[in-house]
């Protein structure tokens, strides 16, 4: 039976009297003040899991807008860059009820009568979670206001104007260390109390995000010059070093052998990799999947983009290959690095849980859509029927297989890398999928340069292919904005995504048995009726589509109306640099607030 952190009710009713002035004059029974809560490590723990805020299975579709993943649906990014984005209109982000949560224990945990080793947990636990809410604000904003202390309505504080980034990621990191320094150091795979087999945060966590954000913070300032930050850089890259690798020398978490089933299981509580996890049961905490939202053409697709990123099976760049880029569907999967196979259905896939694709179970037939690639999910998707399997998926939310492509990245950037870190990180990984070693010494991929051009030096190879393992390793897990957004490569989100290739009209076969399976047809001629359409050798009817170029009544677009690659999201705008690495603050605040002040254009 698996355990779960639930936030109780009467926490909630805390957090909401918390700032009530009347309420704080008086104790009604039916009602828990900070006079009568936070005396015992209960207490304590019933209110940290009201903090609790990790993501579940929405990770794998937050690729979208990237070049990862075309979608049909509306996101940020994609209204900032074909719009007029203000302070009017980019309106939301600017929330600060989890801090005050955070700082409302902070200023209150301390009357437990608890002992100080159980006092340091609770507050490393609680500044864990300050470090986070403002690393993402920071991600979003780059300068806001700091606060240590739960503030009420009518403080004078809460009209300060921001903060520098740089005192902001100062405390971010003090937090990081206290917490890092004193959060228990249990394991959900090895220990025996209830509480490790919740989901709780630990000291592998705290380090865990600690190595995170140090990355991102150090890879920011190093690629974006607006900051004038570059010569700090390093000081985060070493944190994010000392933090991975500390996870690594101690020696609890290991790689799952079942790449694949990292992603579609309903039992990750025991599982290796696992360093947090966000655990469902059915009708105890269902995991909210549905299959519509990566499996039925609904909004996201993956892009042609990130299948060429993956290498070839022996280790080549398969964008070397002549004529890759005219290779269709079932080329495109042949001899290649197992996990895009892993990650993307492939020829021949056989499809069990069609409730939300019209083809139907059997093997897999694409079903295509108008703005969709024409390739399909298959991380985070359950392949069966049963529906209490799906809602009670559990989800990875952080791996070791991220801990080990942090330490190689911040080690290449440091340029302290060795064969023997490689071997420690990296080829682990490449193990795993039985693809071949990355030496000290790649040849330079021509498409990596063109992609990432502020990436330079003596090292420049070996960075650009571990940026491609990360890519590969995390892709549809929600990590690729961030990633594109620390790198400086937010240029790369104006290109469109591109879907399936085809030469012409004509029958295709998308299975890999060498029988058509669909057929495309121009749009001066109408889809038969089904009595009237062509049969296959197995005696199954091609399915029909009418193509024709964007704008058309076309059942699927094609970039040169019929030939060419699917056209997914045509109007993909521009993306301004600096300005849209950051976000404005909403202007109602700054109307609320004068001393708010916008930065970089906004």
């Amino acid at each position: 039976m698996k355990k779960y952190i639930h936030i109780s009710l009467f926490v909630s009713m805390l957090l909401f009297t918390g700032c009530n002035d009347d309420f704080l004059e008086r104790f009604p029974e039916t009602e828990i003040s900070k006079e009568n809560f936070f005396n015992s490590a209960e207490d304590l723990e019933t209110y940290m899991y009201s903090l609790y805020n990790f993501p579940g299975v929405g990770i794998y579709v937050e690729d979208a807008s990237t070049d990862n993943s075309p979608t049909t649906g509306v996101t940020e990014i994609k209204s900032m860059m074909v719009g007029t984005p203000s302070a009017a209109t980019i309106n939301s982000g600017w929330t600060w009820d989890q801090l005050r949560g955070i700082n409302y224990f902070l200023d209150n945990f301390r009357k437990a009568q608890i002992s100080e080793e159980a006092l340091n947990h609770y507050e490393g636990v609680a500044r864990f979670f300050r470090a986070r809410f403002y690393m993402e604000k920071v991600k979003r904003y780059s300068d806001v206001p700091w606060y240590e202390h739960a503030m009420e309505t009518n403080d004078d504080g809460l009209k300060k104007p921001r903060d520098p980034r740089t005192l902001i990621v100062d405390k971010i990191f003090e937090d990081y260390e206290f917490a890092s320094q004193h959060v228990r150091d249990f394991s959900a795979q090895s220990a025996s109390n209830s509480e490790n087999r919740t989901g709780a945060v630990n000291k592998s966590v705290v380090l865990a995000f600690k190595a995170r954000h140090a990355l991102y913070e150090a890879t920011y300032r190093k690629y974006h010059s607006e900051l004038s930050l570059q010569s700090t850089a390093n000081k985060y890259l070493q944190i994010a070093r000392d933090a991975s690798k500390q996870i690594i020398d101690g020696g609890k978490y290991q790689l799952h052998n079942d790449y694949a089933g990292l992603f579609n299981s309903s039992a990750l509580e025991s599982n290796k990799e696992v360093i947090l996890g966000v655990f469902s049961e059915q009708d105890k905490r269902n995991s909210g999947w549905w299959g519509a939202f990566m499996f039925g053409n609904y909004e996201a697709s993956p892009a042609r983009d990130l299948v060429q990123s993956y290498l070839m099976k022996d280790g080549t760049p398969y964008t070397n290959k002549a004529g890759y880029n005219t290779n269709l569907f079932v080329e495109e999967f042949k001899d290649r690095d197992p996990r895009m196979s892993y990650t993307l259905a492939y020829p021949g896939w056989e499809l069990v849980n069609n409730t939300t694709y019209s083809q139907g179970a059997g093997v897999y037939v694409q079903q295509f859509a108008k703005n969709q690639s024409g390739y399909h999910q298959l991380k985070g998707f359950v392949n069966v029927r049963d529906v209490a399997v799906a809602n009670s998926l559990d989800v990875p939310v952080v791996r070791f297989a991220e801990v080990l492509l942090t330490y190689a990245e911040a080690k290449a950037e440091l340029n302290e890398l060795t064969q023997g870190d490689l071997d420690l990180s990296i080829n682990k990984l490449r193990a795993r999928a039985s693809m071949p070693n990355l030496t000290m010494t790649p040849v330079a991929d021509a498409v990596l340069k063109a992609q990432y051009p502020l990436v330079t030096g003596g090292n420049a190879a070996i960075l650009l292919e571990i940026r491609r393992e990360r890519r590969v390793e995390l892709a549809m897990e929600g990590f690729r904005f961030d990633d594109l957004m620390r790198w400086g490569a937010g240029k790369l989100i104006e290109k469109e995504p591109e879907g399936l290739y085809f030469p012409g009209l004509g029958k295709y076969d998308l299975t890999g048995d060498n029988v058509d399976d669909v057929k495309l047809i121009p749009l001066s001629e109408s889809i038969p009726e089904e009595k009237d359409k062509e049969a296959n050798s197995l005696g199954k009817k091609l399915v029909y589509y009418r193509v024709g170029a964007v704008g058309s009544d076309a059942s699927f677009f094609l970039k040169n109306g019929t030939s060419g690659t699917i056209v997914t999201d045509p109007e993909r705008g521009t993306f301004q640099e600096p300005k849209y690495y950051y976000r404005p603050v909403p202007q109602a605040q700054v109307t609320l607030n004068p001393a708010l002040s916008q930065i970089f254009g906004w």
